[in-house]
């Protein structure tokens, strides 16, 4: 349960430790954070499924995220903006275009974080595109083993930068894929330095998260960022943390316990995260 701080709501924790492929770590999950937290978990707060479904409402303020982790993507209150938390600091990429570090007292509907301990590195020289970022992370994860989770920054040079951000919602919330229809904002970027957090969720989680790669993109001047849709990199290094605990945390409101997750939701995941149908 979370302290009285937390936004109107309190949390039910539900707390998976899956033994998965090995990947050459020493680490164990006995490790703790100062605040008793263990390090080698993603901790996440919700299903991306509600979140598809249009429930915005926050559930767990920034100041209990950041006891859990240091580094992660997700979004805020209202899907006021994407959430890109570096370094222990949780930004804001708004959709407006203009990038904040956000008050602890402010609550996230639906996010990923965790302790970034640096596993392995991959050198990123002059790929071309987004699809050619994801083969090469693709490939090293092939090697570590597909069924871990790992969190990844890329730090370095993008000759190009593509992201999106939304605007804040007003209830009655609509689902997801209605609000890109009309609510998102774009942002092109060229030769720009920053930081770019990357998540990788393995297939059997495809009923609580979107699969693969899911990449949030901050600068280093922290005045840019966004979702990314696609990019290109000059010259970078991916430093990548491999994670073999999972702990969701699912709120209570009356949106998310009367939501009906059966129903398949992939083709909207799919157009959220990467603006993309079959047909395209």
């Amino acid at each position: 349960m979370f302290e009285s701080k937390t936004k109107k709501m309190a949390a039910l924790i539900l707390s998976s430790a899956f033994i998965l492929t090995s990947c050459g770590t020493k680490k164990t999950t006995e490790d703790k954070n100062s605040s008793g937290y263990d390090r080698e978990t993603i901790y996440q707060v919700s299903l991306l499924q509600d979140l598809t479904f249009g429930d915005y409402n926050g559930s767990v303020s920034v100041e209990e995220l950041k006891k859990r982790g240091d580094t992660g993507i997700g979004t805020f209150d209202r899907l006021n903006g994407e959430l890109v938390m570096v370094d222990g600091t949780v930004y804001r990429a708004a959709g407006d275009g203009s990038v904040e570090a956000v008050e602890d007292t402010e609550t996230i509907p639906f996010s990923n974080v965790t302790f970034m301990d640096i596993d392995e590195k991959l050198d990123l020289t002059g790929v071309k595109d987004f699809e050619a970022v994801e083969e090469a992370l693709d490939k090293k994860v092939t090697e570590l083993g597909v069924n871990a989770f790992y969190m990844v920054r890329i730090d370095g040079t993008f000759s190009e930068m593509h992201v999106r951000s939304e605007l804040a919602q007003e209830k009655p919330y609509k689902p997801l894929a209605e609000v890109l229809e009309t609510d998102q904002t774009f942002f092109d970027y060229e030769n720009i330095k920053g930081t770019v957090v990357a998540l990788y969720t393995p297939p059997y989680m495809s009923d609580l998260n979107a699969t693969g790669w899911h990449l949030h993109f901050i600068s280093d001047d922290k005045t840019k960022g966004g979702h990314v849709l696609g990019l290109s990199i000059d010259n970078a290094v991916a430093s990548i943390d491999t994670t073999h605990g999972f702990n969701m945390i699912l709120p209570d409101s009356e949106e998310f316990v009367k939501s009906d997750f059966t129903i398949d939701q992939s083709e909207d995941i799919k157009k959220v995260e990467k603006n993309k149908t079959d047909g395209e």
